[in-house]
């Protein structure tokens, strides 16, 4: 059975851009009560401090989530931020023996860290399962309700309420953090200085609004499909002799200004229109424009992953296209399976769970749970972009920073974009909203090069957002 509370704390050095860093990493649970004051949560979370720092409120906090829903902390913990990170070769590939080793790159010399596991993630649990309604836990608003109050409690008991704040998220991660930086100004008097979305997903921007779908989701995602079929060499010569970042450019212009207005017209669009259109799509995407017509130039990108390499027997990865898979048949429309997640997969779970037990000495017989039981998910009153823009109005202090992969297929990068550009329409906050993108997929991280030069952006965001005794005014 999990504790309520439990830590345990230890203490280790790491190099980061050449200057030695000693810390304190403490790792454990922290309840969830509900309004009778009883504990019916452990959530777990492993913390870390620089331990050679005075001033710890001049020091910045950034409180770290993954995303699913239903996604432990272990992808950005043990990959990106983190003072150790897997043993994968430069291209983020697993490779034997499985393990970790120093992060020379994580921020931890500018900022605390703190990983948090929601409940049924890591090791957090339901304490009283049959007195418990999982339905406390297990929705777009009550994700970001319990974890408010928790980290509430976290910055009180840490001492950290003086301290720069910052929440970062991945995938659905960036839902949970938009909506909790309204959550926590509004609810529990908590405010920022920056909220970071890496691969962000699923944002409620205008009356619950989520997933795109129709013409818009259909122009968006070609950008997507130019960049992976760049990247597998499937583009006709002209382009593939280009930089990536010259063709996205073009593609871009062209999926807004000429793609989205035909997809507009649906079944009222002229023969000549929709072939025009189809011709264009193929040229951008290394499918063939019969099949782009056969899905009236709204593809799938399920489809996508079947279709690019099909001729040359392999699949492409849905979180990361430089992932390639093999099916059982070559015939089909969508992969038999993740090629990416299940190569993460190999160098993730061994990691995690020797890292706890040998370098953090943290000892529990619970299962750590890479993805746990969380469904069904409650969707119902997502507002979560909204309630990012409204948090950002309120707090002049508040930037957000975007983090994307162009080889993302899931949670693409012009989705990504999309959003930051929607978020506020008014253009008042555009100078506090930016994007950066990688050569890379969903973890861009994990790639070496962008490894490095992702953890640079997230420092340069932190001491940018900084405002030192400027006052919060417009």
């Amino acid at each position: 059975m999990i504790a309520a509370n439990e830590t345990t704390t230890t203490t280790h050095q790491v190099t980061i851009k050449g200057k030695s860093v000693p810390y304190s990493a403490t790792t454990g649970t922290q309840p969830v009560w509900d309004e009778d004051g009883k504990a019916i949560a452990a959530v777990h979370f492993t913390y870390y401090q620089r331990s050679d720092i005075k001033n710890r409120a001049a020091r910045p906090l950034v409180i770290s989530f993954n995303g699913g829903p239903g996604s432990a902390s272990v992808w950005m913990h043990l990959a990106y931020t983190g003072p150790k990170i897997l043993k994968v070769d430069n291209e983020g590939f697993p490779v034997q023996p499985y393990g970790v080793k120093d992060n020379p790159n994580s921020i931890l010399d500018v900022a605390d860290i703190v990983f948090v596991n929601p409940v049924n993630t890591g090791y957090s649990r339901i304490l009283d399962k049959e007195n418990t309604s999982r339905d406390f836990f297990f929705g777009v608003n009550e994700d970001i309700s319990y974890l408010a109050e928790w980290i509430n409690t976290f910055v009180t008991r840490m001492n950290r309420w003086e301290s720069p704040k910052y929440l970062i998220g991945e995938s659905y991660g960036t839902t949970r953090v938009s909506g909790l930086a309204l959550e926590l100004q509004n609810r529990q008097w908590m405010y920022l200085n920056g909220v970071i979305l890496v691969s962000p997903t699923e944002l409620g921007i205008h009356s619950g609004q989520g997933r795109r779908e129709g013409p818009l989701g259909a122009a968006l995602r070609v950008p997507y499909f130019a960049a992976a079929a760049w990247y597998h060499k499937k583009l006709p010569a002209d382009l593939q002799s280009k930089d990536l970042l010259e063709v996205l450019d073009e593609v871009e212009t062209y999926s807004v200004q000429e793609l989205m207005p035909t997809l507009a017209k649906g079944g009222f669009v002229s023969s000549e229109e929709k072939n025009d259109a189809a011709r264009m799509m193929s040229r951008y995407s290394g499918i063939s424009a019969q099949v782009i017509l056969q899905y009236n130039l709204d593809v799938p990108t399920s489809f996508f992953w079947k279709e690019l390499l099909r001729e040359e027997g392999f699949t492409v990865g849905r979180l990361d296209s430089r992932y390639k898979g093999i099916d059982r048949t070559d015939g089909g429309d969508r992969p038999d399976f993740n090629s990416e997640l299940t190569s993460w997969l190999h160098a993730f779970a061994p990691a995690i769970n020797y890292y706890y037990k040998n370098v953090l000495n943290y000892e529990t017989d619970i299962k750590y749970n890479m993805f746990g039981p969380v469904h069904p998910w409650n969707r119902d009153g997502n507002n979560t972009g909204e309630n990012l823009r409204q948090a950002m109005a309120q707090n002049p202090y508040l930037h957000t920073l975007i983090q994307s992969g162009y080889y993302d297929g899931a949670t693409k990068y012009f989705d990504a974009k999309y959003t930051m550009w929607q978020i506020d329409p008014s253009g008042k906050m555009k100078d506090r909203l930016s994007f950066k993108g990688y050569r890379s997929g969903h973890m861009m991280y994990l790639r070496n090069e962008d490894l490095i030069s992702s953890n640079d952006h997230l420092r340069e965001f932190i001491q940018k957002t900084l405002p030192g005794n400027k006052p919060a005014k417009y």
